[in-house]
């Protein structure tokens, strides 16, 4: 047999590979913002003084008109448990019998504008009264020189379904009723008075806001300032703005978010200091009523929005700096 002509197969020589890039660039931006806001916060550490006082004083330009806003919306609260016990009080004749005031009160649930009637009795009104007023023995005193008859006449509190005010004139012309009660008036002043001080909430929220805005502006002015060297070298070596600015974006965030939260503790605070006085002034008026906080989703709004507030005041400042000191290519 003649050797065969065919030899053994050897390894393949292989080919190299293109190298891959150890990281794209995707990662190298997101390590550059986890680097920006790692430095920015060592940054406030390294100036705590400084740091703190532009934190407090932005603390307070918004503690101001959250404040307000949490007052209006207490008040508004209280306004909204009035508005739901809108009854008009129909004072019935002294000569309308009970039985006769039943029926009337029967009558008048029948009717669409009218959503509840409720029956008040003259012994249950005298019973009430003695309750509530503190005198018992003077009020039986009287009964007892009038011949012993309670003085006290039916009354129905009825709950209007719809315009409370047509209601009002229409019960005034029932021939049983006596005195019609209706205080909707002082109800519409407090509805202004609500509204204006809604308005002025947001004139000071929009002014203090500005005021935070330019403190924190300031600030992060002077750093930029103590390290325009620094900045000026990155521009010659072609990084960008975002690359430039993005440290000093989250020095303003950083800052804004502090101050959200110092803001929402000193009126955590204050309603701390509030809450048992205004109880026990609302139990000597017969009320439950208590001071409320904010609701945690709108505690978590607001911190959002100091930190974006900071965040705008650093963009401002660093976008203008940026746009004065670019080179120019000569």
């Amino acid at each position: 047999m003649s050797p065969s002509s065919t030899t053994p197969a050897g390894p393949k020589p292989s080919h190299p590979k293109p190298m891959q890039p150890s990281r794209s660039r995707l990662g190298t931006w997101l390590d550059h913002h986890v680097f920006s806001l790692v430095a920015s916060l060592g940054r406030l550490l390294h100036k705590p003084g400084s740091a703190a006082l532009t934190i407090g004083v932005m603390a307070v330009a918004l503690a101001l008109p959250l404040g307000l806003w949490a007052a209006l919306g207490n008040i508004e609260r209280f306004a909204g448990e009035v508005q739901e016990a809108r009854q008009i009080s129909v004072f019935l004749k002294p000569d309308v019998a009970v039985a006769r005031a039943g029926a009337l009160a029967d009558a008048l649930r029948a009717r669409e504008d009218i959503a509840a009637v409720e029956l008040r009795t003259p012994e249950q009104g005298l019973a009430e009264l003695r309750q509530t007023s503190g005198m018992g023995e003077s009020i039986v005193a009287l009964s007892l020189e009038g011949g012993g008859d309670n003085p006290l006449p039916s009354l129905l509190v009825v709950t209007p379904a719809g315009d409370e005010r047509v209601l009002a004139q229409s019960l005034q012309t029932l021939p049983e009723a006596d005195l019609v009660q209706h205080d909707a008036a002082w109800r519409e002043r407090l509805d202004g008075w609500l509204r204006f001080g809604t308005r002025l909430a947001w004139v000071l929220a929009a002014l203090l806001g500005l005021g935070a805005l330019l403190v924190v502006g300031n600030t992060v002015r002077l750093d930029i300032q103590q390290r325009r060297e620094e900045i000026a070298v990155l521009q010659l070596l072609g990084a960008t703005d975002g690359f430039i600015r993005r440290p000093f974006l989250y020095l303003g965030g950083c800052y804004g978010l502090l101050a959200g939260l110092l803001a929402l503790a000193l009126l955590g605070a204050a309603g701390l200091a509030l809450r048992a006085p205004l109880a026990e002034l609302a139990r000597s008026y017969g009320s439950g009523f208590e001071l409320a906080g904010f609701a945690l989703r709108h505690a978590a709004a607001m911190i959002v929005g100091a930190g974006v507030l900071g965040w705008l005041g650093a963009g401002l400042v660093t976008g203008h700096y940026l746009r004065q000191t670019r080179p120019t290519e000569t």
